[in-house]
């Protein structure tokens, strides 16, 4: 960056030389928001093909980690928590399962469903794999200070609400 600008800063000044008639300082943020979104992608993946995961076997683990003991969760519950389809969920679940990272077991609350839980080995490779997620989510925010971050965190979850307040979209 030089002077503070950036590539996006360049591309609102041509938008602003070439229709001065439109208000282009949105364009900014959201392409700025697009921006991170696809270097934050990039970064997290590298961490977790470390663990031998990609972003959706690690969300799947992550969830059933953050579940606490037994450490399982019925497949409707993680396709809430995942916000996939169940097509995507079983796809999911036969990989990891295959690794021998989860197991599907009979609901003992429910003997007609099954319960997807983390085997030992998958909740040894899920600590590891959030604990390097989490410093590498350190490293990509060590820019800002605390009080950036709470004010960013607090402006981003008001924008998320507005925005799916009017689009429908779920939280």
């Amino acid at each position: 960056m030089e002077n503070g600008t950036d590539k996006i800063d360049r591309i609102l000044a041509q938008w602003r030389r070439e229709r001065p008639d439109l208000d282009v300082a949105q364009m900014g943020v959201i392409g700025r928001v697009g921006r991170l979104r696809a270097i934050l992608m990039a970064e997290m993946d590298r961490v977790f093909k470390q663990h031998d995961l990609n972003g959706a076997s690690f969300d799947v683990l992550a969830t059933l980690r953050r579940s606490g003991p037994p450490y399982a969760l019925s497949p409707s519950q993680l396709i809430e928590w995942t916000m996939v389809t169940s097509g995507t969920m079983t796809n999911r679940l036969d990989k990891l399962e295959e690794a021998g990272l989860i197991t599907r077991q009979r609901n003992p609350e429910d003997g007609r469903g099954f319960v997807v839980a983390l085997t030992p080995h998958g909740f040894e490779l899920i600590d590891a794999a959030v604990t390097d997620h989490v410093a590498n989510q350190h490293r990509l925010l060590d820019g800002l200070n605390a009080d950036e971050l709470d004010q960013l965190d607090g402006l981003l979850r008001k924008w998320l609400g507005a925005v799916s307040a009017r689009t429908g979209s779920d939280k």
